[in-house]
């Protein structure tokens, strides 16, 4: 395999392990969890003790996981989604920072899961999505 063959089979897992998670992520807030009980979370959420995230950012939270995670798994308008998903990935990470680095060291969990998904896609967005994707393959049949 060429080294492009590589880095677009690269991209393209990078991309669709991306959207999937945020996929996952969304479905929880929604079906699982309930947006109401996530109201609830966010709310209690603080920044150093500060209450910085009100209960309604769930529902772009939620929205942005769900369209970005399709939208990366696809492969379509991945320089729009990558930027909100890598701030609702930063916002996770935040909300745990005062908790330590690692995600099972208190029961509210660490900072190192959101900022690692937050790091993740701003590499995804600075190397771009690769040939492998939904995009490429509409505009070759133009």
């Amino acid at each position: 395999m060429n080294d492009e063959k590589s880095s677009d089979l690269g991209l393209l897992l990078l991309r669709v392990s991306l959207g999937i998670v945020f996929l996952a992520h969304g479905w929880l807030k929604v079906f699982t969890f309930g947006l109401d009980r996530g109201y609830q979370v966010f709310e209690a959420h603080t920044i150093w003790h500060i209450n910085m995230i009100p209960g309604w950012f769930i529902y772009p939270a939620a929205l942005i996981e769900w369209l970005g995670g399709i939208l990366l798994i696809l492969g379509l308008q991945t320089r729009l989604a990558l930027p909100l998903l890598a701030a609702v990935a930063f916002g996770a990470g935040a909300v745990h920072f005062e908790n330590g680095w690692n995600y099972t060291s208190k029961p509210d969990g660490g900072w190192e899961y959101g900022i690692f998904l937050c790091l993740c896609c701003i590499v995804a967005y600075l190397v771009g999505p690769g040939k492998l994707t939904l995009s490429n393959y509409l505009n070759s049949k133009k």
